[in-house]
């Protein structure tokens, strides 16, 4: 019984506004607009696509196991999310354009975009980035040195090589020579009814057999078109731009920064852990032990949580 009793801060709220001149959703776990009481902010930086509906139990799972003491924040990629009736995809469609707000450098300013408008700048920010969020922090940290970073967690980290990797030998040409192909099913698949597409996902979900239900409807809201094709066009430039490990910005915040490879990652494979390891034996590198796919958020975004706040738990001690 005590297991379906929610306590109302677990709650998160939703809300879109435009960053950057895009589109943009914002979950937010606890307080919705910070002040001086706030020492700290959890903020998390997905994957591609950077839907911030898959993260919503990973989120809630930090939030709680912290005693709801800090808020916890997700912030979608440009674009990535369906707008609501009143709002556009784009706010401004020249400074859009002339930013090149859903490639992947675009994405990097949003983010910082968002912190300067967003989070006091004496707020001690905790990032987590998922994937390519890992690499968008390595940038944001290159980009803005003063940023008020006391840890930030790299889960599955795709920060070099990235064409070079299993899945990235498949999805290349998928998404750089072949990109305008790849929009067709896309474009038909958002044509479909709203419960047939919801039907669609849950029958490829269907082999994943403890999948969290609540990535389901940002799924669907994902095949919207517009969200997709934003996806795919930044999908393409990381192939292109993740090459190198930038090594610069990692010895300059080794000691705040934890990463943790996966052991069987098509993305990055386990010679990255080795290799990232070999270079910085200092550093804080973790190799998966329990078998956690790549796309962590379907099936153990609570159990990926709580290893996450153990690892910093120390750090958070005042």
């Amino acid at each position: 019984m005590e297991n379906m009793v929610t306590d109302r801060r677990d709650e998160p709220q939703t809300d879109f506004l435009y960053c950057a001149g895009a589109v943009t959703e914002v979950l937010r776990f606890g307080s919705s607009k910070l002040h001086s009481g706030h020492k700290v902010l959890f903020l998390i930086i997905p994957g591609n696509p950077g839907v911030v509906g898959f993260y919503r139990t990973f989120m809630q799972t930090i939030h709680s196991t912290f005693g709801y003491q800090h808020p916890v924040w997700a912030v979608s990629h440009a674009g990535h999310c369906v707008p609501p009736d009143s709002m556009d995809m784009i706010e401004d469609p020249s400074s859009a354009e002339e930013g090149d707000v859903f490639g992947l450098s675009g994405q990097i300013e949003h983010k910082l975009a968002f912190l300067r408008k967003h989070v006091p700048r004496e707020t001690s920010l905790v990032l987590v980035g998922h994937s390519i969020g890992c690499y968008i922090i390595l940038e944001m940290m290159k980009r803005d040195p003063d940023l008020n970073i006391l840890k930030a967690v790299m889960l599955f980290p795709t920060i070099e090589r990235m064409a070079q990797t299993p899945q990235g030998k498949v999805m290349t040409p998928v998404l750089c020579q072949m990109r305008y192909v790849a929009y067709l099913p896309v474009f038909l698949l958002s044509l479909l009814p709203e419960r047939l597409k919801t039907s669609l996902i849950k029958l490829v979900f269907s082999g994943i057999k403890s999948l969290d239900q609540t990535v389901v409807q940002p799924t669907v809201g994902l095949l919207s078109g517009d969200c997709a094709a934003n996806a795919i066009y930044m999908g393409g430039q990381e192939m292109r731009k993740v090459l190198e490990r930038d090594n610069i910005t990692i010895k300059n915040n080794l000691g705040k920064l934890i990463f943790y490879y996966g052991a069987a990652d098509h993305w990055c494979p386990v010679q990255y852990f080795h290799d990232i390891k070999q270079d910085f034996p200092h550093g804080d590198f973790r190799l998966c032990e329990n078998g956690f796919r790549h796309a962590f958020v379907l099936d153990t975004g609570r159990e990926v949580a709580k290893m996450v706040v153990e690892w910093i738990r120390g750090d958070l001690r005042t």
